[in-house]
């Protein structure tokens, strides 16, 4: 099944550098256009200069963001900023946070490390996401510039008894080198395991497990292109060449930091939207409940919405529909009947995924939007409820659809029938950063463990 491996990380050289709180970064993709200008100003060696540099009047072929994050990217490496481990490590992290949903401080673990890329179609390494040309091609470019893995990919696999990181925790007998607090309130750590016969347990334990792509869908499957061309140029064999594998961090779905927030879905403008007609037509597919909202935004009673949503999503899709200039926020439960107006070849199990029946019945049939779900300029996506109903309050968006978060058993599910979910239907939190370690990937090194 999985192939997974210790690789020689480049890291920041913790000699030199010791902020790290200033050198990380999110994932490329959920990064604004203000907070992408807030790193470059936290520190000159902040990783979002090599991920998501600036875009200049002048840019051409010969000089552009990818060239430059290359070119920086080189400098770091030759000038000590970034060190490359002398061998192949496993990289173990553990990441604090709290929601502030009265449950509590909780832990995710993950390990970073190589995993062998597969073809399209594998049942190894499985996705739910579709994905977009747009993205890959700017991720490609910037790989093939700079001839590494900037960011880790997120997955999942399983492993009821958590037996994979518990074996690597044991092995823990001193302080993170990295220890932080990031700006969001989580607590980050992480250390570096360079044992042989420890990463060969790893590697044994892996190699009978799928794994789920939970986040990074773009970034393996340009990790697989990128692979290929290499392919083209340096051959397909021996098997074990660097660009065969990409880097990644796992963690186990039975792992009880694991949490998936919902992705709500906020519509910036619908030409002649019409309040009133639009909830009689949906009353063919689903019962509408009205819930008062003169005080909605204030914590308590974002937190008295999120349980009437769960109560209501037990048996049944059900979300809440908020508009602008409105009093009222309507809770929607499916009729039972409404699914038959749903294409009849979709499988059930995307039948049951809220984001679906959203997309199917309102976003299609109701509001006539099929051909622009694609469309960032129209729809955004956001993880906080509060925040979502701020921005319709503000004018910013003219209604929000407030859902559940996808169960981990649908990502599951959906993943290994080889289906794919609407995008932004999980948001797995909190995100894995970047720069916390970096895989550079020479053709003529082979990856083994040593």
């Amino acid at each position: 099944m999985a192939i997974v491996m210790p690789f020689r990380g480049l890291t920041y050289n913790f000699n030199l550098l010791t902020d790290f709180d200033r050198l990380v970064a999110p994932p490329y993709d959920v990064i604004s256009e203000e907070e992408q200008e807030a790193y470059h100003q936290a520190h000159p060696a902040n990783v979002i200069r090599l991920i998501l540099g600036k875009k200049k009047s002048g840019d051409s072929d010969w000089d552009n963001r990818y060239i430059r994050a290359a070119d920086l990217f080189s400098r770091w490496q030759s000038d000590g900023t970034l060190i490359r481990a002398d061998h192949p490590c496993i990289y173990l992290s553990s990441l604090e946070y709290d929601l502030k949903d009265g449950r509590g401080t909780r832990t995710r673990w993950g390990m970073g490390a190589l995993v062998r890329i597969e073809d399209e179609g594998s049942s190894t390494i499985l996705p739910h996401e579709q994905t977009f040309s747009a993205h890959k091609d700017d991720r490609l470019k910037l790989m093939r510039a700079c001839k590494a893995q900037l960011s880790q990919i997120f997955g999942l696999y399983e492993d009821s008894d958590n037996a994979v990181l518990e074996t690597l925790k044991k092995t823990i007998t001193q302080p993170p080198p990295v220890a932080f607090d990031f700006a969001d309130g989580t607590r980050h750590s992480m250390w570096i395991l360079e044992s042989r016969s420890l990463a060969e347990k790893i590697a044994s334990a892996m190699s009978t497990k799928r794994i789920f792509i939970a986040d990074g869908h773009h970034r393996y499957e340009t990790a697989r292109s990128f692979r290929n061309i290499m392919r083209t140029r340096y051959g397909a064999r021996p098997s074990d060449r660097s660009y065969e594998y990409v880097m990644m961090y796992l963690t186990s779905m039975d792992d009880e930091g694991l949490t998936i927030l919902p992705s709500h879905r906020l519509v910036r403008e619908v030409p002649n939207f019409d309040l009133k007609s639009f909830l009689e037509t949906l009353k063919t597919y689903f019962e509408i409940k009205e819930l008062p909202v003169s005080h909605l935004g204030i914590p308590g009673d974002c937190a008295t919405l999120r349980k009437v949503l769960e109560e209501m999503g037990e048996h049944s899709t059900a979300f809440a529909f908020y508009p602008q200039k409105q009093e009222s926020i309507f809770l929607l439960r499916l009729r039972p009947t409404a699914i038959q107006e749903m294409d009849q070849e979709l499988d059930p199990s995307l039948k049951s995924l809220d984001v679906v029946v959203l997309s199917r019945l309102i976003l299609e049939k109701v509001l006539c939007l099929e051909k622009s779900l694609d469309n960032e300029r129209l729809f955004h996506y956001e993880s906080d409820m509060e925040e979502s109903i701020a921005q319709v309050n503000s004018g910013d968006c003219q209604m929000a659809f407030l859902l559940n978060p996808t169960k981990i058993e649908q990502v599951k599910e959906i993943a290994a029938k080889s289906l794919y979910m609407p995008r932004k239907s999980t948001y797995f939190y909190p995100k894995v950063l970047t720069g916390l370690v970096f895989n550079k990937i020479d053709p003529h090194e082979t990856i083994q463990i040593q």
